[in-house]
């Protein structure tokens, strides 16, 4: 073995250790990115289900029929309204 590899292998050493402590700072970092993202995403579909546990509610609910005829009388009216303005003209 050359007597010059020595010095140079010495000082890799502590290079790749420095390196590859890098390179596994990087790998947590991401990690705990990506663990940030999946619960953002886990609280964010249960507000939706919540949402639409609500809708569901609200559209199954005999409130939501009474509503709907309302306006269907309201709509009712704006017909009859109309054609009794188009018979007197």
């Amino acid at each position: 073995m050359d007597p010059i590899l020595i010095p140079i292998l010495a000082l890799c050493i502590p290079i790749v250790a420095i390196w590859a402590k890098h390179k596994q700072k990087i790998a947590q970092i991401e990690i705990e990115a990506t663990a940030e993202k999946a619960a953002q995403y886990a609280t964010r579909n249960t507000e939706l289900e919540d949402r639409v546990r609500v809708l569901e509610r609200i559209v199954t609910d005999k409130g939501y029929d009474v509503a709907t005829q309302i306006e269907a009388l309201r709509d009712a009216r704006k017909v009859d309204a109309l054609l009794e303005k188009h018979e007197g003209n």
